[in-house]
């Protein structure tokens, strides 16, 4: 085999391979093996059919095309390697020249890792909020316990927003039942907006053993997109019973004996959080001013690529949760060219932050232990439910544990840029990296 490499742009190279036809013979002859177990010649066994006989029923031209598509990934990764280029993405072929019996020749075009010049990671300087926290953040947090804590008493009064009721509902279209419209003692919080559109409306007021009617637009079934009269009848009203805050209810809601020491974790608590907000603003400024010194070039099919599959996967969320793109589009107010525009802008970035964080890793000699990436499997594992060798098999099988292993790589990466760039509030006071990491893996482990 015969390479030459041509530079396209800082991202992207063509390929010019030449393999002459005596180095297709392994490829010729798994081709006629694979294509021998496909078919049934009467008078041979299943895989012994000879080559003669193949090319005269199935045609000598399929079998070289078979060969020759073996063939060109296994010379692309050999010039590859004697290029010495650090591809990205999939490579675009196009055979040039090929006749049986002579050489083909082909090319190929694939984007590369750019040169990149990192800038002295000393330099940057990154702006984060200055950590304020307001009694009334505090106060909103015991209003959540106390929400949970919460209990339901029977009223004899109308029903108001913020009451629980048990309500039937019937609806029917010009006097026709609507399939599955109808629903006997459920529980609605009044207000809420949870069940269907006008319901809120209609219940406040109503007292138990009571009815109304009331119009809605169906946006499921055979009758989406026409309204409904629903009948709707309350069986019970009940009112929220919030606990008075003392220190019974402290002792009630957490481990702790007063109300004040519960405010003060709770306090605790929400500086944790504003710290690890602190950190991921920190880490997102200091990449994108690394990103812009280092003036990283963009990879053109790596990022069409990662739109795509970015899309497709938007596309799969809402088509799992029973909505389409063109709902998405409508309740957003947006259009696909917009949402395409979006999409770009996110994957540019990621890659270009990849690209940056790969050649830091490069440039430092970045290695991966096998209790690092062991960690990460189980870790990966645990959020998708899996057992951890399990998880990493199907890694294996579809041939992504390459790509794990390159994520952890640029997180130890990362790391290293954020222990060296300065960090600031927007007070001027500077800010310890190990502070924020130790209250991120407090909060993780809270």
């Amino acid at each position: 085999m015969k390479s030459t490499v041509e530079t396209l742009s800082p991202t992207r190279v063509r390929l010019a391979i030449e393999v002459p036809f005596v180095e297709l013979e392994p490829s010729l002859k798994k081709a006629y093996r694979e294509i021998g177990q496909q078919i049934q010649i009467p008078g041979f066994r299943r895989g012994k059919v000879p080559a003669a006989i193949i090319d005269q029923r199935v045609g000598r031209g399929t079998v070289l095309n078979e060969a020759v598509q073996e063939a060109i990934p296994q010379n692309i990764l050999t010039a590859v390697r004697e290029h010495d280029l650090k591809t990205l993405g999939r490579p675009e072929v196009e055979i040039t020249e090929f006749n049986d019996g002579d050489s083909l020749n082909f090319t190929a075009e694939v984007d590369v890792r750019p040169e990149i010049t990192l800038p002295d990671l000393a330099s940057i300087e990154v702006t984060v909020d200055e950590l304020k926290i307001d009694d009334s953040e505090i106060d909103d947090q015991v209003e959540s316990l106390r929400e949970r804590f919460a209990t339901l008493k029977t009223v004899e009064r109308p029903a108001a927003e913020g009451d629980y009721v048990q309500i039937d509902l019937r609806a029917t279209v010009d006097g026709e039942e609507v399939p599955g419209g109808s629903a006997s003692n459920i529980s609605h919080e009044v207000g809420s907006k949870q069940l269907l559109p006008g319901l809120d409306e209609a219940v406040v007021g109503l007292s138990a053993g009571e009815d109304t009617t009331f119009t809605t637009q169906l946006v499921g079934g055979d009758f989406a997109g026409r309204d409904a009269d629903v009948a709707v009848t309350v069986r019970t009203v009940k009112e929220k019973e919030l606990p008075e805050l003392d220190d019974d209810f402290a002792q009630l809601a957490s481990e702790f004996d007063t109300i004040g020491e519960l405010r003060d974790a709770l306090r605790e608590r929400v500086t944790r959080g504003k710290q690890v907000e602190q950190i991921y603003a920190a880490r997102d400024k200091a990449l994108d001013q690394l990103v812009e010194v280092a003036d990283v070039p963009t990879p053109e099919g790596v990022i069409r690529d990662e739109v795509e599959s970015r899309k497709q996967a938007m596309v799969d969320q809402l088509e799992r949760i029973g909505a389409s793109l063109e709902d998405y589009l409508s309740a957003e107010e947006k259009t696909e060219e917009q949402i395409d525009t979006e999409l770009t802008e996110a994957a540019t970035q990621g890659v270009k932050v990849q690209l940056l964080l790969d050649t830091l890793a490069d440039a430092e000699d970045t290695q991966v232990s096998d209790d690092e990436f062991g960690h990460e499997i189980v870790h990966r594992a645990q959020r998708a439910g899996m057992a951890p060798q399990q998880y990493y098999d199907q890694l294996v099988r579809s041939g992504t544990a390459g790509a794990v292993y390159g994520d952890v790589r640029r997180g130890k990466a990362l790391a290293s840029v954020m222990e060296r760039v300065k960090i600031k509030d927007s007070a001027g006071n500077e800010v310890s990296l190990d502070a924020l990491r130790e209250a991120s893996e407090q909060e993780h482990a809270y």
